[in-house]
């Protein structure tokens, strides 16, 4: 696909990327009439996108850069009309990466109309393909059927349960042998539903009862993550690890009861210790007056609290989000210490296949800015939206218990069936 179109009179149309300050909508989600294609939303803040303006999907090692290339090699060809002039407005890519280099589904997509708002101040950026250019998809405009019952049927999930607790055993037993520090590992639950689901609802859903959490969807994965990846802006950047939960109750004092025996116990402070170490190692190759706090806060959610440590750095060497990103991945948090023994257990152990489940998610810009977070407490809806599979992981170590670990998962998937289930 190309954005230069000559004419017999040797004129050449380009395609354009326009943006401009517009009228904050009073509800982020809902500022058009149909699902958006592509959401980052965090406090009623951020980015939300219709339509397809170009996508590409990539697979193997070098996803990370084949996606920045592609996009590079689409931004040669854009006229960019940027009015607005801040971050997140002008041209802008929304990514999904799968967890592991073998699996195929890492996808890129531009959207076509684009809404961000940031401290009360919104833009909205169009693209306008050039004339030999055909629209890679308007289905933006056409609202997609809602389900009549929202209750999703939940498949039986006995056997994969069981089979997933004899893996945390079993890696019990290889921690104990030395074989690894740490490891994590994935369930997913099924949800099926008679008619295609709207998926706005559940995307609403989620912004409203995990406000602290980046809602996300691109590419029918949809979730509300707490994990920051990494933030770029300009030379500040960022990273927030999370490691180490105990439930959520809803109530102040039980909570702080939970939040106390967080902070104080070994196993979870361990867990969360090789996490903040592989982000900071990887980090200072980039960076320079690294900040990585000693003593982690605790991040509280409606149905789970977590420690978790921002570490913060300068720029040194103008490395893009998306290069930061996949310099970081995969983290202690989501795979496990040391990292190749751990992502070898994992293919070993997990009777699942993880897709984009824990990979990269996030938004990038031609400047190298951006912000990607761990496509965590997500759900993967099929093409028909007529089911969706749930997942969740675990941080196992030396201390890990295989009913606490059950519990906990079982925790961090309820974020999501709350979501599907609704009021």
């Amino acid at each position: 696909m190309t954005g230069l179109s000559t004419y017999p009179d040797q004129v050449t149309i380009r395609r354009k990327v326009s943006s401009s300050i517009t009228e904050p909508p009073a509800d982020l989600l809902n500022a058009f009439p149909s699902c958006p294609t592509v959401a980052w939303v965090r406090r009623g803040q951020g980015l939300v996108g219709w339509g397809i303006a170009a996508r590409a999907t990539f697979v193997g090692p070098e996803r990370f850069s084949r996606a920045q290339r592609w996009f590079s090699d689409w931004l040669d060809e854009c006229e960019v009309d940027d009015q607005a002039s801040l971050t997140g407005s002008g041209p802008l890519a929304f990514a999904s990466f799968t967890f592991d280099d073998e699996s195929p589904g890492s996808v890129v997509v531009i959207p076509r109309v684009l809404l961000g708002v940031r401290d009360g101040v919104a833009w909205r950026t169009e693209v306008t393909p050039a004339q030999d250019e055909v629209r890679s998809d308007d289905q933006g405009d056409a609202p997609v059927p809602r389900s009549r019952c929202e209750q999703p049927r939940w498949r039986d999930e006995t056997a994969a349960t069981a089979n997933w607790s004899s893996s945390v055993g079993e890696a019990l037993k290889r921690i104990s042998a030395g074989e690894v520090d740490k490891i994590v590992l994935a369930r997913a639950v099924q949800a099926e539903f008679d008619e295609p689901l709207d998926l706005r609802p559940v995307l609403t859903r989620l912004a409203a009862t995990q406000p602290e959490c980046w809602t996300f969807h691109v590419e029918d994965l949809i979730g509300a993550t707490p994990e920051l990846l990494i933030r770029r802006f300009g030379e500040q950047v960022t990273s927030r690890v999370l490691a180490g939960t105990v439930p959520g109750s809803g109530s102040a004092d039980e909570d702080e009861r939970h939040a106390r025996r967080l902070r104080a116990s070994p196993k979870n402070l361990a867990e969360h210790e090789y996490a903040v170490r592989s982000v900071a190692h990887a980090l200072s190759v980039h960076c320079t007056d690294l900040d990585v706090p000693t003593d982690p806060a605790v991040l509280r959610l409606p149905n789970v609290q977590h420690l978790a440590t921002d570490v913060s750095g300068r720029l040194a060497d103008g490395s893009t989000a998306l290069a930061l990103a996949a310099q970081l991945h995969p983290t202690a948090a989501v795979c496990g210490t040391p990292t190749e023994r751990a992502m070898a257990l994992i293919a070993e152990l997990e009777d699942i296949r993880r897709g984009r489940y824990s990979g990269p998610v996030g938004w990038f810009d031609g400047n190298g800015d951006g912000e990607i977070a761990l496509a965590l407490r997500c759900a993967q809806f099929s093409s028909d939206r007529r089911s969706a599979r749930l997942f969740a992981g675990c941080g196992l170590v030396a201390d890990s218990q295989p009913g606490a670990e059950l519990a906990e998962s079982e925790a961090k998937l309820d974020a999501m069936r709350q979501a599907l289930i609704g009021d």
